[in-house]
């Protein structure tokens, strides 16, 4: 069973970015195991399908507008995915509608979907995540990596050297 581990968003316009962070920082922080891939999606859309449609389980990170609080993470399994892209509308989410429908329409859409979504604080201009989003990257994180060792894949951390990247530069808050 391959398992993809997909982040979307727009790193551009501060929360919206977050599945991208999340994604980038998985990798950053853990080896992948065989048999699971991580994508950085940011705002593609159909050029997705290929990965999509060799998933068997697909798990999307992603900044949603569910109407919770700010930095609310929500879960959806299955039908609940593409029925909550269907009334969500924004640049990329219009994208991952069309790919599941796309990969549902030539019969190779995964058997499984999860989607992690964050609540957005704001969506201004600007690369860095809020002060109230950035904390939910490491809870991402450890959500994939639960869901992943439930799936029988266990994902290994690297060894932490007590710096993190610039690009990370929130987490710093988070590991000291």
């Amino acid at each position: 069973m391959k398992i993809l581990v997909l982040g979307v968003g727009n790193i551009l316009l501060t929360d919206e970015g977050i599945g991208i962070h999340a994604v980038n920082a998985l990798l950053q922080d853990y080896s992948i195991p065989d048999g699971v891939e991580v994508v950085d999606g940011g705002t593609s859309g159909m050029e997705l399908l290929t990965f999509i449609a060799q998933a068997a389980h697909l798990i999307i990170l992603d900044a949603v507008k569910s109407g919770q609080e700010p930095s609310t993470i929500i879960r959806l399994d299955g039908d609940e995915v593409p029925a909550f892209f269907r009334t969500k509308i924004s640049p990329h989410q219009v994208g991952i509608s069309d790919v599941l429908a796309a990969a549902h329409l030539i019969n190779e859409q995964p058997d499984n979907i999860t989607l992690f979504g964050v609540e957005p604080a704001s969506m201004a201009l600007s690369m860095e995540l809020s002060e109230k989003v950035a904390p939910q990257v490491v809870r991402l994180i450890k959500l994939v990596v639960k869901e992943l060792d439930k799936l029988g894949y266990q994902l290994i951390p690297k060894v932490f050297s007590g710096t993190v990247g610039d690009k990370y530069h929130f987490l710093k808050k988070l590991y000291f």
